[in-house]
């Protein structure tokens, strides 16, 4: 057991590094492509990718797949308008922010989706409130320029941190009811449709802009989107919950290497101390005792799952 809950843990890990480092690729594949185009042919390739993963489980199982039915397609649907809204809010944002500040602003999720709760009756321990603080103090020393100025894209990426607050409460609903990876496909079919459409209004594409953003498209739809997903999936047949919602959310500490790394990205002091408080806000959150049986931090953990 102790084995199964190690590799458990370091395929999260891996998994966050993935999700981590793939907003450089989402801020690359801007350079020669608009971001409603990138996001349609990143989700459409993860699409292709995820087909010959369900015929390898569907033959594993030696059994016939159960026929699509209306709930299962309406909550793929419904999960994936959420992710729509939530990767193209995150896409445009990183047109007018840093990978940094996107990576962090983003993790806000974790934070966001117990207070989404409240709305639907379920009460927040002490920490949430504790940690909620902290991210949002975080947030300010991150975000908030000279003259109390916030870049657009950090405002885009606080929207979405919401969203995909709401996008994970959607997946825990409809994934205890439908099988997972066929509701993963079928979100992302609907985002790479929706995606597509949008590029299709508002952009204009050229065939060198698209071969000249192949690599991001490949990085950001076969690893972010289709590895990340399939990895997690694995990793928490044998995860605690709490557990891996803190490794997860490591993705924002990735991300913010990635920026350094591959970006140049630099921040002042005071932008290393709002993404520490920030993260320390998400941890504490997930670590503080909670009375009530009902964990949200399970919800998180599995809900995640076709975020990147």
């Amino acid at each position: 057991m102790r084995s199964q809950a190690l590799r458990a843990d370091l395929l999260m890990l891996i998994t966050a590094m993935i999700w981590g480092s793939a907003f450089v690729a989402q801020r690359l594949g801007m350079d020669s492509i608009g971001p409603f185009l990138y996001t349609g042919l990143r989700f459409a390739l993860a699409c292709l990718a995820l087909l010959p993963v369900l015929a390898l489980l569907q033959r594993r199982q030696q059994r016939p797949a159960a026929p699509l039915n209306r709930n299962l397609l309406a909550g793929g649907v419904v999960m994936g308008l959420a992710l729509s809204l939530g990767i193209n809010l995150q896409q445009v944002g990183l047109l007018f922010t840093t990978v940094t500040n996107s990576g962090f602003i983003t993790g806000l999720y974790v934070i966001v989706v117990p207070i989404l709760g409240l709305l639907i009756g379920q009460r927040s321990s002490a920490g949430i409130w504790l940690g909620a603080s902290l991210a949002v103090i975080g947030m300010f020393l991150l975000s908030v320029g000279e003259g109390f100025t916030v870049a657009s894209g950090d405002w885009l990426q606080l929207a979405g941190a919401f969203v995909w607050g709401i996008h994970v409460l959607l997946v825990g609903f409809f994934a205890s009811r439908h099988d997972p990876l066929r509701l993963a496909f079928i979100q992302f079919a609907t985002c790479a449709v929706i995606s597509l459409l949008l590029a299709g209004i508002f952009e204009t594409a050229t065939l060198d802009g698209i071969l000249q953003a192949a690599p991001a498209i490949l990085y950001g739809g076969l690893f972010g989107v289709a590895v990340g997903f399939t990895l997690q999936v694995v990793a928490q047949q044998h995860a605690i919950a709490s557990h891996a919602a803190i490794i997860l959310s490591l993705e924002a500490v990735f991300a913010a290497i990635a920026g350094a790394l591959l970006l140049g990205e630099v921040l002042a002091l005071r932008g290393y101390l709002g993404c520490a408080l920030m993260f320390g806000g998400m941890l504490l959150a997930q670590l503080w005792p909670k009375p009530l049986p009902g964990q949200l931090s399970g919800t998180i953990a599995n809900a995640d799952a076709g975020r990147r």
